[in-house]
């Protein structure tokens, strides 16, 4: 229920986010009009919509997002019309009768109060012309919401939680259709200016529709938004799930927040002989679920490293569970655990029976649990790190261990491991194969599953393209031939891409272009600063470390051999 509570909030918060700027002109453009048979269906049918296409869009296939494109750009058309009768209302007389009917007469139905016609049908097609527009800046709760999606397939749970986000916005956008019809009425009768009101809105309409056609509802106000609202979703989370609080100097009570699930399941452990939850009674505990190319991940490790240090009457244990096909080898992981100095225990939840165990939705996540097997604490994503530490210190205390305390932990993270640049992090995660691909504009779109010669385009902010010839799966692409390449327009300090060679394990090298120039001083830990690097293994690869300030970028990775891999783009 807590799940679904922090949707709803996430949701209304939209409300303050300018990436909602592109759907208030529809919505307004009924504010003189009664609620109950005009805003109301409007704001349901945007709900419902974008819950529907949502859902689709985090768990199908590519012909989900082949039908929204259609889907938008009917929606487009049909609100660019409305737009127009609103500002033209003889406009209407000129147009055919099935347009009349979707625009005109559309436009019409809502306005004649007294005609025998209800004008709820109208409003609802609006609504759903609206959510098929609908793009909410992914902030850290539909964030979440998505990667549960993906992770857990179509099941209702996901559509409800899209449906109460989705109705959070809708709430938010009642109460200030309601404030605003006041207004608008008495302006209306004060002034009688009621045709030039109606005229604005119209303008205000098509402004909307040219900043979705334009790109820019994705584009610059994402990258307004995702600084404005993120803190404050971050703290309705922090809020939500149980947490650790100090008062008056001394730690508050901890709430027991669930039992420690056993740990069976796993493939394969490294750097210990499997552990079980029986085995771990009486002891300290702290699970952290994540998986190797997940940046998110890379940069919490030196802070758990750091605690398994520090503390040696705690248990450390990390459960990989994977999120790619490579990241199920053994021998992946184990070199990985390798090269990032991970000493501690380490679980092979190839299966996810772990993570099912603990009811876990997210990369990463960590639960503390007490010497009596209760879970104590809970936290997911990145930072908390200060809030997590002393919830250690007080659980070892509890449990009557002398090195509770000493104070927190200093690290020195560095290449990947250092924190994310958020206030500069305008561009989302990406993904390269078409099940979850967002934002990608080579002409065509993308055919799954056969090789196909692509052009990258001309990609605006977070858009991205392909060249060469190209075999799109559903998780990643496949370069065919030598000299293909990705294009991306971002905005952020750190660009990384997960690669790796093709099935004859063959290393590829690449170059990297910024601007269409060599990176210099803002090449990554995985290229010199002519851009130059090479694919040896499945993983991660930071590519671009901007120094300041932080521009809008183009960047194009060129392959030099055939066989690559690409699977997602992160930013930080």
């Amino acid at each position: 229920m807590l799940l679904y509570l922090l949707a709803y909030l996430g949701g209304v918060l939209t409300i303050v986010s300018p990436c909602i700027l592109p759907v208030l002109p529809f919505v307004f453009a009924r504010a003189d009009r009664p609620f109950l048979s005009n805003g109301l269906p409007m704001l349901i049918g945007m709900a419902v919509t974008f819950a529907a296409v949502a859902t689709l869009a985090a768990v199908a296939g590519g012909w989900a997002v082949a039908a929204n494109e259609w889907g938008r750009s009917a929606a487009i058309a049909l609100l660019a019309l409305f737009g127009a009768t609103l500002l033209v209302p003889r406009l209407a007389d000129r147009l055919t009768r099935p347009l009349v009917v979707l625009g005109g007469r559309l436009s019409q139905a809502a306005d004649d109060v007294g005609a025998q016609r209800s004008p709820v049908p109208a409003s609802l097609l609006l609504g759903v012309a609206t959510g098929l527009l609908w793009a909410p800046c992914a902030g850290p709760v539909l964030g979440l919401i998505l990667t549960g999606a993906a992770l857990n397939g179509a099941n209702a749970g996901t559509s409800l939680l899209l449906l109460a986000y989705a109705l959070g916005a809708a709430t938010s956008l009642a109460l200030a259709l309601r404030a605003f019809g006041r207004i608008f009425a008495a302006v209306k009768r004060s002034l009688g200016a009621g045709e030039w009101i109606r005229r604005g809105l119209g303008v205000a309409v098509l402004a909307a529709v040219a900043t979705i056609v334009l790109g820019l509802d994705t584009g610059l106000l994402t990258r307004v938004s995702l600084a404005g609202t993120a803190s404050i979703e971050h703290g309705l989370i922090d809020r939500l799930q149980p947490a650790a609080t100090q008062a008056a100097g001394q730690p508050a009570p901890l709430p027991v927040v669930g039992s420690f699930p056993p740990l069976t399941g796993a493939a394969d452990w490294l750097n210990s002989p499997p552990l079980t939850r029986e085995g771990l009674q009486g002891k300290v505990v702290l699970v952290q679920f994540w998986t190797y190319s997940c940046i998110n991940c890379l940069r919490t490790i030196p802070y758990v490293r750091a605690w398994a240090e520090k503390y040696k009457d705690l248990v450390v244990i990390g459960v990989h569970s994977p999120e790619f096909a490579f990241e199920r080898n053994v021998d992946n992981v184990r070199k990985a655990v390798a090269e990032l100095n991970i000493g501690y225990p380490v679980a092979i939840d190839n299966s996810y029976a772990i993570w099912r165990a603990f009811g876990n939705q997210y990369w990463p996540a960590q639960y503390i649990i007490d010497a009596q097997g209760r879970i104590r604490h809970e936290h997911f994503g990145e930072d908390g790190y200060d809030e997590s530490e002393r919830v250690i210190q007080q659980l070892l205390a509890e449990a009557g261990h002398a090195d509770a305390g000493g104070g927190l932990v200093a690290v020195s993270p560095a290449g990947v491991e250092v924190a994310s640049d958020t206030n500069d992090v305008g561009s989302p995660e990406t993904y390269v194969g078409f099940r979850q691909a967002q934002g990608f504009v080579s002409p065509g779109g993308a055919v799954p599953n056969a090789s196909h010669v692509y052009e990258p385009g001309l990609p605006r902010l977070n858009r991205w393209g392909l060249a060469g010839d190209w075999t799109v799966g559903g998780e990643r692409a496949s370069l065919n031939q030598a000299g293909g390449g990705i294009v991306y327009r971002f905005h952020a300090r750190d660009l990384h891409l997960v690669l790796g060679p093709g099935p004859d394990g063959k290393p590829v090298r690449f170059r990297v272009t910024v601007d269409g120039a060599a990176p210099g001083g803002s090449h990554g830990t995985d290229t010199d600063t002519d851009g130059q690097g090479t694919v040896t293994d499945h993983r991660l690869y930071q590519l671009v470390r901007q120094s300041s300030p932080v521009a809008d970028c183009s960047f194009e990775i060129r392959f030099l051999d055939p066989g690559v891999q690409a699977y997602a783009f992160t930013f930080g």
